[in-house]
């Protein structure tokens, strides 16, 4: 059974890709993504799920700033996080959610688009 592409604005996770649709879908993931700090934890996040504090190490940032650069990555649905076991507590964990990103720039149904063409 094949899956439909999503028409209505919004931003929808499915088996690894990430469809944003309209121009505030779009605005959202396009600020999450428009960050050197956030692209190198996106390639770091490639080779698997991450501990923060590793993250952190890795960019060479605080941890703080790396929790609030994680935090946006979230809210635009690209990455997710969960409380582990550590040494000395808990860690945080981060893992990519998607690999790839379609844009649509304008919801279909506001034009009269269909997925084969203009309506007559």
């Amino acid at each position: 059974m094949e899956e439909s592409i999503p028409t209505k604005e919004g931003i929808y996770p499915r088996d690894g890709t990430l469809y944003v649709v309209g121009s505030r879908a779009i605005a959202k993931v396009s600020s999450a993504l428009a960050s050197e700090s956030r692209a190198k934890i996106l390639a770091i996040l490639q080779k698997g799920p991450t501990d923060l504090e590793d993250i952190a190490t890795l960019i060479n940032q605080s941890k703080a700033n790396v929790s609030s650069q994680i935090r946006k990555l979230e809210e635009a649905g690209i990455v997710r996080s969960h409380y582990v076991p550590g040494q000395r507590g808990i860690k945080k964990v981060v893992e990519l959610m998607i690999n790839k990103i379609v844009f649509m720039i304008t919801p279909e149904q506001e034009h009269g688009m269909s997925q084969t063409g203009p309506k007559s």
